[in-house]
């Protein structure tokens, strides 16, 4: 059972928010960071990540080692455009629970693929039985392996909805 809840109008909040602490685009300060290196995920199966990130959704793998935090694990990556990188880590020896979504945690990863991708992404998930959500046309939604939360979105890097995030 599912319990209702009261819609709730946070205009007020978000319009205040924006006032205080949005600067417009011409006087915006450039940011310190020069991009996302990786995101580090963790796999309890690391053929079966390495099949699914590389085969299903194309992302190249592009390195494989050992972790240096923990002897045994295995660190290992794929490109998923513009020079970022999607990592994981498996801990052999550790029991490590399913993703669970957590104050503080992962919500999804989203990752801007351009639309004949998405579209070739949709029906590989869809013909391996993978449950996917598509939410304006634009934004798909489903589990990687070990649950965690993947959206793939057409939108151009930079845009979402019909609006500049950056």
């Amino acid at each position: 059972m599912t319990a209702e809840i009261d819609p709730v109008d946070r205009h007020d909040e978000w319009d205040h928010l924006r006032n205080v602490h949005l600067q417009p685009s011409t006087e915006r300060p450039a940011s310190s960071g020069r991009g996302v290196h990786h995101v580090a995920l963790l796999s309890s199966n690391v053929e079966r990540t390495i099949r699914f990130y590389s085969k299903t959704l194309n992302f190249p793998l592009t390195e494989l080692f050992e972790n240096r935090d923990y002897q045994g694990s295995t660190h290992f990556f794929f490109d998923i455009g513009n020079r970022n990188a999607l990592a994981f880590f498996d801990f052999p020896g550790l029991d490590l629970t399913r993703y669970a979504e957590v104050l503080g945690g992962l919500h999804h990863l989203a990752i801007s693929v351009e639309r004949p991708a998405w579209l070739r992404a949709k029906a590989a998930l869809e013909s391996e039985g993978v449950d996917c959500h598509e939410v304006g046309g634009t934004s798909l939604y489903f589990a990687g392996p070990d649950g965690e939360r993947i959206e793939l979105i057409s939108d151009p890097l930079g845009e979402m909805y019909g609006a500049t995030v950056l």
